[in-house]
């Protein structure tokens, strides 16, 4: 089998759950050609493991000082590039088309009438989630962005939707938790705010990750530049993250029962909406704006919850590899097999609910 992937790369979630789908796919013998859009080529990293990869520009939305900017979005985007891309992406030789929102393959793929499997968080909003700043425009441009025939959506919680944990997939590291260690991802925000931000808190030590060209130590505050490893270990050991509302690293800092400070992208859908989730879900504690009340509220009041996913990568590349996508009824299986097998510690409503009743079989 040989499928073709395309992932959204604005921002590391979407390359994140790509990496997990990519080591299981390989396992089961599928052949993929990855296209990754929505960021320069130079500027992605450690990406060896995707082989001979392609990189588009693609679509992404842009953004200032942590909320999302409309007029520069539109300004920049090079509409007749895209287009010229979908319209000379060739399909034949593939199975399967897959996004993980990313629009070149999931509209070529509408072009050419070829199923294109929609796997990831943002197909979640198809179905009835929690939403927050959702309108007519914002649902239109989640919905167009990057269509797909079928979908595999993710969230933390079903919902009682037909949508499926998350995808997480991480390295265990052995070292310690360090009780004052935090570890900071907020990068949507400007850096300077984010340091002052964490100056008050002199009894933590922050591992704060931007776009800073080498490590530098502010005494409590380390900036760190980008690295899949060190951040990784850092989140590992760390007591809690203080990140923007984005879906993957959110999902990972709960699997590792980190305690959780959020900061949505002020006029973003998906952002919005999961910052509402995770409030309702009791994960996290959340910011609209970078508050040293709140995040000192959040030091001393909150207790981190657990939820322990399962292998929920390895599971759909074993339904992609088995064709499943073609025999009726297989999608909901799956959906209940991987939401029987999720525990949970702290969080009252995978108690309560631990299926979605909308599930036939």
């Amino acid at each position: 089998m040989k499928i073709l992937y395309g992932v959204q790369g604005t921002g590391n979630g979407h390359i994140s759950r790509a990496r997990a789908m990519n080591k299981y796919l390989r396992e089961f013998g599928v052949e993929v050609d990855y296209i990754f859009s929505g960021r320069e080529r130079e500027k992605y990293f450690d990406m060896e493991e995707f082989g001979d990869w392609r990189c588009y520009k693609g679509l992404t939305f842009l953004h200032s000082a942590g909320q999302l900017n409309i007029m520069r979005t539109l300004k920049e985007a090079k509409i007749r590039q895209v287009w010229r891309d979908i319209n000379e992406l060739k399909l034949d030789a593939y199975d399967l088309i897959v996004t993980d929102f990313e629009p070149i393959t999931a509209w070529a793929a509408r072009r050419a009438g070829r199923i294109c499997l929609g796997v990831g968080h943002q197909y979640a909003f198809n179905h009835s989630v929690p939403l927050r700043g959702h309108n007519f425009v914002g649902r239109k441009i989640m919905a167009l962005f990057a269509p797909a025939s079928e979908s595999l959506g993710l969230h933390w919680h079903h919902f009682n939707q037909p949508i499926l944990p998350p995808i997480v997939d991480m390295d265990h590291i052995d070292d310690p938790v360090d009780e004052k260690k935090i570890l900071v991802y907020l990068g949507f925000e400007d850096s300077e705010q984010v340091v002052s931000l964490l100056e008050p808190f002199e009894d933590y030590t922050f591992c704060h990750y931007g776009p800073f060209p080498e490590y530098e130590s502010r005494g409590h505050i380390k900036l760190k530049p980008l690295s899949r490893d060190g951040f990784k270990y850092d989140l590992a050991t760390a007591s809690g993250v203080i990140c923007n509302a984005g879906f993957e690293l959110s999902s990972e800092a709960v699997q590792l029962g980190k305690k959780l400070l959020v900061k949505p992208l002020i006029g973003q859908l998906e952002q919005l909406s999961n910052a509402r989730a995770m409030e309702e879900l009791g994960l996290a504690m959340t910011m609209d704006t970078l508050n040293s009340e709140s995040v000192a509220d959040w030091l001393n009041n909150f207790h981190a919850p657990q939820v322990e996913y399962p292998n929920v990568a390895k599971a759909i590349a074993r339904w992609i590899k088995d064709r499943e996508w073609e025999r009726k009824g297989s999608k909901e299986e799956l959906i209940k097999a991987l939401w029987q097998a999720v525990e949970s510690r702290g969080v009252e409503r995978f108690k309560s609910n631990p299926l979605p009743l909308c599930l036939a079989v």
